[in-house]
């Protein structure tokens, strides 16, 4: 192939992976844009074609292990919290024995009514206080409160 090419086609390869890192929010393409880069800037130096393919490989390699933890970082998504999400690590008050075996047991946390279930199958009294772990479905999934006694 002619060595006055091989620039090009470097150059048009970092092209394409550009456009497609455009369309994509994944920073997935971005590190053989730098490659591709690297390997055109190494046909100044060389016509072989293999030496390039190494270059463009190894630039790309070492770039997204340097730079991924980084951009993994800063590009976290977050999770979105729903309106039920607030509940979870809230106190709440047994108002109907829980009971799972029974498939019964309401909470009220932050004056909102809940049909609650415990991790464990342990019987909750009404009155207890409890802690809410986590929401499946419609359902909180609730421990008893640990409080320390006061004498």
């Amino acid at each position: 192939m002619d060595p006055y090419v091989m620039p090009f086609i470097w150059l048009g390869v970092a092209l394409v992976m550009g456009v497609t890192e455009a369309f994509t929010a994944q920073l997935v393409s971005i590190w053989f844009v730098l490659g591709s880069i690297a390997a055109a800037v190494s046909c100044i130096f060389t016509s072989n074609i293999p030496l390039q393919i190494g270059i463009f490989l190894a630039v790309s390699i070492v770039a997204v292990l340097i730079t991924r933890p980084f951009v993994k970082k800063f590009t976290r998504v977050k999770p979105t919290c729903t309106n039920s999400d607030r509940y979870i690590g809230e106190t709440g008050e047994v108002i109907i024995e829980i009971n799972n075996l029974a498939s019964q047991g309401q909470v009220n946390v932050k004056g909102a009514v809940w049909s609650a279930r415990t991790n464990d199958n342990s019987v909750v009294p009404s009155g207890t206080l409890v802690t809410v772990d986590k929401i499946e479905g419609v359902k909180l999934i609730v421990r008893p409160k640990i409080t320390v006694g006061v004498e």
